[in-house]
């Protein structure tokens, strides 16, 4: 089974690490920690799946871009505000405006309007609950659920990327996807 060496090491350390030597691999490895938190910022405001999922890349990009120009203390943080902007540019670009936020505070909305944001609240929150609750999984399902979901590689990609065995990744994709569901609906439970 073949460890994560990365996976013991700070946000900020391997921040430190990219801009004492400039390798990428740290880079990446930051990258890879926050692709669930990524989606859900990308699927609450684009609304759409697979747009969602080429925003990630996009994302990506530019985060390897910007990180380059500034000196970045609080990476997640900053990750997540780069990810928000872009989908409000996208969605400014596609709309010709940038819509209001949806926590903003707006009197006199229709009935179902206030339902609406209510559901959209509610799924903001469900899909960041997933996103933090991803870290809680074993390395090795964290890996291979996000593999097989955010990233659409097959059961095989997935055995060749990481070296686990065909049975170990189908098992960590399962075990990783209901132990998920069971964080998740605690935490959803007790807020």
């Amino acid at each position: 089974m073949v460890k994560d060496p990365l996976a013991n090491i700070t946000d900020k350390e391997l921040l430190d690490r990219f801009y004492a030597d400039n390798d990428n691999q740290w880079l990446g490895a930051l990258l890879q920690r926050y692709t669930m938190l990524l989606l859900g910022v990308c699927m609450k405001y684009l609304k759409n799946e697979e747009d969602a999922r080429d925003s990630v890349q996009q994302i990506f990009l530019k985060a390897i871009t910007e990180v380059r120009k500034y000196r970045v203390d609080y990476f997640k943080s900053w990750l997540y505000m780069v990810a928000k902007n872009y989908c409000l540019m996208k969605i400014r670009d596609r709309h010709g405006r940038i819509p209001v936020e949806l926590s903003a505070n707006i009197t006199g909305e229709p009935e179902d309007q206030l339902e609406q944001r209510a559901a959209l609240l509610e799924k903001d929150h469900t899909l960041n609950t997933i996103a933090q609750s991803l870290d809680e999984l074993s390395k090795e399902q964290k890996q291979c659920v996000t593999l097989f979901y955010l990233q659409k590689q097959s059961y095989q990609q997935i055995a060749d990327t990481t070296g686990y065995n065909l049975l170990q990744v189908k098992s960590f994709i399962q075990n990783g996807k209901r132990n998920l569901k069971n964080i998740v609906e605690k935490k959803i439970k007790s807020t």
